[in-house]
C-alpha cells in the first residue's frame, strides 16, 4: 500500500509540473510549434535517465526502490510518459535488441497516431 501512495503522490506532482511548465511556455513563446510539450518531453527524458542511474540498487540497496518508484514511475510518469518510452528504447538498444527497438518505436508511433485519429473519429459520431 505504501508503494501505491508514493506512485500516486509522485504522479500528481509530475502532472502538476507538466501543466505548469506547458502553461508557462505557452504564455511566454508564441509559435505554432508545441514548445511546452517539447520541453516537458525533453526534460522528462533527462530526469528519468538521471533518476534511474542515480537510484540504482548497487548504490543504495533495497532503499532505492521506494525512491525509484516515487521519482521514476510517479513524478516522471505523471510529467511525461515519453520519458518512459525513451528509457525503454535505450534499454533495448543497450541490450542489443535492435529489432525489438525498431518494432516498438515504429509500432508505438504508427499505432499511437492511428489510435488518436480513431478516437477523434469515434468522438465525432456522438
Amino acid at each position: 500500500m505504501k508503494i501505491w501512495i508514493l506512485v500516486f503522490i509522485g504522479g500528481g506532482i509530475g502532472s502538476l509540473c507538466r501543466y505548469l511548465v506547458s502553461k508557462w511556455i505557452t504564455g511566454t513563446v508564441i509559435s505554432v510549434f508545441p514548445y511546452g510539450t517539447f520541453l516537458v518531453n525533453v526534460t522528462g527524458c533527462f530526469l528519468i535517465g538521471f533518476f534511474v542511474f542515480y537510484f540504482t540498487e548497487g548504490r543504495f540497496g533495497a532503499a532505492s526502490l521506494p525512491w525509484r518508484l516515487f521519482l521514476v514511475t510517479g513524478i516522471c510518469g505523471g510529467y511525461t510518459t515519453f520519458s518512459s518510452f525513451s528509457l525503454e528504447n535505450i534499454q533495448l538498444i543497450t541490450s542489443n535488441q535492435v529489432f525489438t527497438f525498431l518494432a516498438y518505436t515504429f509500432a508505438s508511433l504508427a499505432l499511437g497516431f492511428l489510435a488518436t485519429y480513431s478516437g477523434i473519429l469515434v468522438a465525432r459520431t456522438f
